[in-house]
């Protein structure tokens, strides 16, 4: 028997506001442990949360991002459940009067095709504190670390719709996309600012029941999580091919292992006992307000592909690649604003860009040469200046000084040779030092053809212009 499987995802999100969602604690990453606190965050007895606004906005823009109904009326309720990183006894979460409802996201599959993954729900939440298991700082105790407590979070619950661990990585590759397009969120899973949870059944290929379902969690990067969902797949495909039954549960991912290990039985949301939460009255969104946040939106990736694929005519893998990041495509945009060769900009960015940004370990932001810079140096191979082979050297001296392209031309006296008389009388000479290799290519060895251009563009130092030198080669050998 064939088996398919039900995955869901449950995705949070770390909202970028400089300040907690209910208190004015500050969010930055990295602090010392317990600074970033206060009576609010701590859950002392007497105090009371205040809602922050911004993180209000954040969320109505992933969900209208995604097509979700905003609801003119949601509230807040509490979470209870007991774990030492969370101070209260309870998280401030939404239950059943969520922020965000009934959405969805278009993702992309290897074969180039589309499917859409339902939106159940988005909701905002504080975030808990961090325990930590450092034998070094604790020995055999665990030691926790309050900052984080009520970070703002938004939790993004997709319906029961990817049926592969590959669907699920393109998901989480479009959420991410999508919350820094927005941003929102800058999507650091190693971090934490983006965690992801899945739900995972497997069922009879054809039958329309879902099988028993178990949470695996723990998983820090999208790599994880698609090997986690294939671990956990096929333990439940050979548990029932074996006669046995799934069993309700959460595990824990260990990458180093490779596999999912069982960390308890699986909650219902009546474990936790939610309600309204008392200290904070309901939130009424006004339409206006995000009629407001509507214009404020950006172009979402798969819009801004579409437009590039139709705009400057580029490959569906061009336009990928170039939107993956909204600052990447930006940068790509300032260069076709004065480079008039829309692909030639798309192979510079795609290669030679993207290249030295993974060598350097930095972001298109951090990139030492502007948009502007590099439109120049293309128009300088457009305009027959510099071939494209030179333009590489001129490029390595842009990274290492700043310097204009043209100035670099000209200081190290680059610029291609063009002079047909020039040429010519270089291309007579290499024909006339390699009689044996004329003999061959005119006897049908045409591949002899690349060494004769080798040795002009050897007699030029590469300046010669590639385009002539064929031309005139093919002049002199039919002669």
């Amino acid at each position: 028997m064939k088996y398919e499987a039900v995955i869901g995802l449950e995705v949070h999100a770390q909202l970028l506001t400089d300040s907690k969602i209910f208190c004015g604690c500050s969010t930055t990453f990295g602090a010392e442990p317990n600074s970033q606190t206060c009576p609010v965050c701590l859950g002392m007895p007497g105090v009371l949360p205040v809602l922050n606004e911004r993180a209000v906005e954040f969320a109505i823009k992933m969900g209208l991002a995604t097509h979700c109904k905003i609801a003119p009326f949601s509230r807040f309720a509490r979470k209870n459940y007991f774990y030492p990183d969370l101070p209260k006894g309870y998280q401030i979460s939404q239950y059943e009067l969520p922020l965000c409802s009934d959405g969805y996201v278009d993702i992309e599959l290897e074969d180039g095709t589309r499917k859409r993954i339902g939106i159940i729900r988005i909701h905002l939440e504080e975030d808990a504190g961090k325990s930590i298991h450092d034998p070094v700082l604790a020995g055999e105790d665990t030691l926790v670390d309050l900052n984080r407590c009520g970070v703002p979070l938004i939790e993004i619950v997709s319906a029961p719709d990817l049926r592969s661990p590959q669907e699920a990585y393109a998901y989480l590759v479009r959420l991410k996309q999508l919350v820094t397009y927005l941003g929102i969120c800058d999507g650091n899973m190693e971090e934490g600012s983006l965690r992801c949870d899945a739900n995972v059944s497997v069922r009879p290929v054809g039958s329309t029941e879902f099988g028993v379902k178990t949470e695996v969690k723990n998983m820090n990067s999208f790599r994880n999580v698609e090997r986690a969902l294939t671990f956990e797949i096929n333990r439940q495909i050979q548990l029932l091919e074996s006669g046995g039954e799934v069993v309700q549960e959460t595990l824990l991912w260990d990458a180093h292992a490779g596999e999912a290990r069982p960390m308890r039985s699986k909650e219902e949301a009546h474990d936790y006992r939610y309600f309204p939460e008392p200290d904070l009255v309901p939130m009424v969104i006004e339409e206006s307000w995000v009629q407001k946040i509507r214009e404020s939106l950006p172009e979402l990736p798969l819009a801004r592909k579409e437009r590039f694929m139709e705009q400057y005519k580029l490959p569906a893998y061009d336009a990928g690649i170039l939107t993956m990041t909204r600052e990447l495509a930006d940068y790509y945009e300032a260069v076709v604003t004065e480079c008039r060769d829309y692909k030639l900009a798309s192979n510079w960015v795609m290669g030679e860009v993207l290249r030295v940004l993974n060598e350097r370990k930095i972001e298109i932001t951090e990139f030492p040469i502007s948009a502007q810079q590099l439109a120049r140096l293309l128009n300088l191979i457009l305009d027959e200046t510099i071939s494209s082979k030179i333009a590489k050297t001129v490029y390595e001296e842009m990274l290492n000084t700043g310097e204009d392209p043209a100035k670099i031309v000209e200081k190290k006296g680059l610029a291609q040779v063009t002079d047909r008389a020039t040429i010519e009388a270089i291309v007579v000479k290499v024909l006339e030092e390699n009689p044996k290799q004329v003999e061959q290519y005119r006897s049908g060895k045409e591949k002899v053809f690349g060494y004769f251009v080798g040795q002009v563009m050897r007699a030029t130092r590469g300046k010669a212009n590639p385009g002539l030198v064929n031309e005139i080669l093919k002049e002199k050998l039919r002669e």
